[in-house]
């Protein structure tokens, strides 16, 4: 949140224009910033061996998570005198590390075991051949991620490892986090400091730190504490006939204090549905009433399984759990095997109560049933509204998820919630999570492409409303895609009203079953390959949002083709500039 009125005392040494000027500067900084900015230009002041007195404190983020956590840790380590700065692994060198003494590390695990994808750079260079001799250095790791993926917190595992083996000492053990990481990020986040305030003790360099401006006191929504907002407006997008349905849901933040800003994303925290509770109560002949007890506090089995407990989602490291239980003969061949193909089929479409039918518990415990379960992870959307445009609403475009699959219906867990069981005028329970990856240019007078099929329009909706909002000068560009043109144009009216304003000054349009052969977005940007590389090579911005698997790995395909056909230059050449692109934060991806 920003400082809204920043002050200097009246004898502060400064010429009065300049004063004005820092003030109206100060006062629009968000406390992060400040604090930065506070830390660096103390260290700027300090001698060149001062790392040696500091705490670093390196993250690496998909989704915005692992930066959060790290401003906690450092605002923990302020009120223990540690003086700290925070980096991003995008934003720095791994030949810094070589002088850095007191180092911790908050990283999260992107998909099948990859680095976010704004640390990949660095991730590569730290893991390489020319990584610098760390036996000065002391560490921990915080490593985040999702248990509902094979290769849980690998990348946090990886730093853990590499830093070992590069001589650094761990000062304190590493942490691996699910989702749901709020408490075990407390009991690491204390005990890691404690360890780093004990050593900066024994070296007297603990030292007070620079006095930390005050932000405006707010209610603090997050993960722990939701704000259970009012479902004002929910519009089905797709049109009779569709095979999809993408709903538009407007959710009320009047009062509410909340800020978000386009780019960002929106946590939904679902409850399960009675359907599925009450097949799950079936298949594992457990009461609804049986008390139950998770992570120390009491409910009922059935509150349980509805609102508190993740209950559809499978993994090769859950079933391992489970089978510790059900001690399964059958299950443990499939666990054993040393191709995972199978055991992988067997868990596409299946959920908890196909596991329990399948291979029964042999023992009819609740509780030990519940103490596998992680709880139920709230769901995160981007955004498709301004603030700026919109001051008391948050808007969402959600594609219900309906399948069929091993004999039974299935369905979206949050989607459908969202879709069918969360009235109109009642509440959900939503924060915010900033994503400071993915954002609008500063200048608005850059051109940005947009390339966004499907639900990923939803943060480019966001944009233009932003960019109408605040009279941008910047032209702009997007690359649509769905089905068919009649039933599956989302948010038509307001594209061709952008156009009709001046405001959208090109839209290419893929409908992949309007035709005969299938027409996808990276096909328009091919087609369109000429004045694509033309607005990159001015300067514009280039956005993609949606599936990560495929569409966003063909329209990357694409970009670098663009660029070496058009440049005339070769395909690692081309690569080079890509890469630059993602260095400048001029190519910029909100994928899933």
């Amino acid at each position: 949140m920003a400082i809204d009125s920043f002050k200097f005392p009246e004898n502060a040494p400064f010429e009065a224009t300049i004063k004005k000027a820092l003030e109206s500067t100060l006062s629009e900084l968000e406390s992060s910033e400040l604090s930065w900015l506070t830390a660096y230009l103390h260290n700027s002041h300090s001698s060149s061996s001062k790392s040696a007195s500091e705490l670093l404190i390196l993250y690496g983020t998909e989704s915005g998570n692992a930066e959060n956590l790290a401003q906690e840790t450092q605002n923990k380590a302020n009120q223990l005198g540690i003086r700290s700065k925070i980096s991003n692994m995008a934003d720095i060198s791994v030949d810094a590390l070589s002088q850095t003494e007191n180092l911790i590390v908050i990283v999260s695990t992107w998909g099948e075991g990859d680095p976010p994808e704004t640390a990949t750079t660095f991730y590569d260079a730290f893991m390489g051949d020319s990584a610098p001799s760390l036996k000065k250095t002391r560490f921990s790791v915080l490593a985040l991620g999702d248990t509902s993926y094979e290769h849980f917190c690998k990348i946090g595992k990886d730093f853990d490892t590499r830093l070992e083996s590069l001589g650094a000492n761990r000062l304190y053990e590493r942490k691996d986090c699910d989702v749901d990481f709020d408490d075990d990020f407390a009991e690491w986040s204390d005990g890691a400091l404690n360890a780093f305030a004990k050593i900066f003790q024994e070296t007297e360099t603990l030292t007070a730190t620079a006095p930390q401006a005050k932000a405006v006191e707010s209610i603090q929504y997050n993960r722990k504490n939701p704000y259970p907002s009012k479902l004002s407006e929910r519009i089905n997008l797709n049109g009779t006939g569709s095979s999809k349905q993408t709903m538009h849901l407007e959710f009320d933040l009047t009062d509410s204090g909340l800020h978000y800003e386009a780019g960002d994303s929106l946590a939904v925290q679902p409850k399960n549905s009675d359907a599925l509770v009450e097949s799950l109560l079936q298949a594992s002949s457990f009461k609804a009433d049986s008390e139950v007890s998770i992570k120390g506090e009491a409910a009922s089995l059935g509150d349980a399984f509805k609102n508190k407990l993740d209950i559809t989602t499978l993994s090769i490291p859950f079933l391992n759990r489970y089978n510790e239980l059900a001690q399964d003969a059958r299950l443990q061949t499939l666990l054993d095997q040393e191709d995972k193909k199978d055991i992988q089929n067997y868990i596409s479409g299946r959920d908890l109560i196909d596991l329990l039918s399948d291979f029964p518990l042999k023992e009819k415990d609740p509780q030990a049933l519940v103490s596998l379960l992680r709880k139920l992870p709230p769901r995160l959307y981007s955004i498709a509204s301004s603030q700026k445009a919109d001051p008391n609403s948050v808007h969402l475009t959600v594609a219900t998820v309906r399948y069929h699959a091993h004999k039974r219906d299935r369905e979206g867990v949050c989607s459908t919630y969202l879709a069918d069981r969360l009235t109109m005028d009642s509440t959900a329970d939503v924060f915010v999570t900033a994503n400071k990856n993915f954002k609008l240019p500063k200048d608005n007078s850059i051109p940005i492409i947009m390339v966004g099929p499907g639900t990923g329009i939803a943060p480019f909706r966001a944009f233009m409303q932003e960019r109408k909002a605040t009279g941008a000068k910047g032209k702009n560009w997007l690359f649509f895609g769905d089905q068919h043109f009649l039933t599956d144009f989302l948010y038509q009216t307001e594209w061709q009203n952008y156009q009709k304003e001046g405001l959208l000054n090109k839209i290419d349009l893929a409908f992949s079953r309007d035709q005969a052969e299938k027409v996808y977005v990276q096909h328009k940007m091919q087609q369109n390959a000429k004045e694509l590389y033309e607005w990159i090579d001015s300067g514009a911005y280039f956005y993609v949002c949606g599936d990560a698997s495929r569409m966003a790995h063909d329209v990357d395909e694409a970009l670098h083709s663009i660029i070496e056909e058009q440049a005339g230059i070769s395909k690692d050449a081309s690569a080079e500039y890509v890469q630059q692109m993602k260095t400048d934060k001029r190519y910029l991806r909100d994928v899933y």
